[in-house]
């Protein structure tokens, strides 16, 4: 019995199975991707935005507390004796509902110090809307002193 030599011819090979590479590194991406963007949907941040059906709701009244250049306080253009008065004034804004809104206007060279302790006194008091406007605001106002 003969055993058949291989022959040799410049003819290559016929591959017979299939290349799965690329197809792995392609199916590997996609498992990557997924794995990154899954989280993101998962902590979505959902608002209330209303409808629009609502109705209008009224302006807020404003509290003008002003504090000129040698550090006095004045609630709505009126001059508050002490910290006593003011934190009086604070609590009654607070109990309103709905609560004020609070316009702080400071003159440049008062101090630093009766700033923070209006701002500090409206926090502690509950006061929430709460904020400084610079005079500029208010320039074309008719409710400017």
């Amino acid at each position: 019995m003969a055993m058949p030599l291989p022959t040799r011819s410049d003819e290559p090979e016929v591959m017979l199975d299939i290349n799965t590479t690329p197809l792995i590194d392609v199916m590997l991406v996609l498992l990557i991707m997924l794995i990154i963007t899954i989280p993101m949907q998962l902590h979505a941040i959902h608002l209330d935005v209303g409808s629009a059906a609502r109705t209008p709701q009224a302006k807020p009244s404003v509290v003008r507390v002003d504090i000129d250049a040698r550090s006095q306080v004045r609630w709505n253009g009126e001059a508050v004796a002490d910290s006593a008065r003011l934190q009086a004034l604070l609590q009654g804004a607070a109990a309103v509902q709905p609560q004020p809104e609070l316009h702080i206007r400071v003159d440049g060279q008062a101090r630093y110090q009766a700033v923070a302790a209006v701002m500090a006194s409206a926090q502690r008091e509950g006061v929430q809307k709460m904020g400084i406007v610079g005079l500029s605001a208010f320039a074309g106002s008719a409710d400017q002193p």
